[in-house]
């Protein structure tokens, strides 16, 4: 498969997407946990379909430690005991924040207030960036059929 656009090719896309990267950078840094990023991007991904994205978070969690059964088991993270309240909270949060459209209302205040028990006010600002970071870097790959299978670690950093 390959992809209807070549984004290190285009001068426009280059410039945009440093600033993208700039924000990734950013976001890594943040004082959201490192784990929970991870899972709430992998999920984000997965409702997307973004395979190049599940491909890259999978990855990169599997070399940040994150264990296999955790990572198997984040599409069905409702039912499964592996995750803490904290990180069900979040990833909650992200499956509200990015079924707009199927929710038809957003995030939910229950959604809202379960997160703001577990995340301090910089911590919910980093998720809810995230989240919305995740949507559009998902969409910039899907609508160009960006291939997935080949990243490696530390790819983009």
């Amino acid at each position: 498969m390959n992809a209807r656009l070549n984004y290190f090719a285009s001068p426009t896309a280059g410039k945009t997407l440093k600033h993208f990267m700039s924000a990734g950078k950013t976001l890594k840094d943040s004082p959201l946990p490192a784990a929970t990023q991870e899972l709430v991007a992998l999920r984000v991904s997965q409702i997307n379909g973004c395979a190049v994205c599940i491909d890259m978070h999978t990855k990169e969690a599997a070399a940040a430690g994150e264990t296999p059964v955790r990572l198997n088991l984040v599409a069905a993270w409702r039912e499964a005991t592996v995750f803490t309240e904290a990180e069900r909270a979040a990833l909650e949060l992200a499956e509200e924040g990015t079924r707009v459209a199927d929710a038809a209302r957003g995030v939910s205040d229950e959604v809202w207030a379960h997160a703001a028990k577990h995340y301090d006010e910089e911590q919910l600002t980093a998720l809810v960036v995230l989240v919305s970071f995740m949507n559009a870097v998902n969409r910039l790959n899907i609508i160009s059929q960006q291939p997935a299978g080949d990243y490696e670690v530390g790819q983009f950093h």
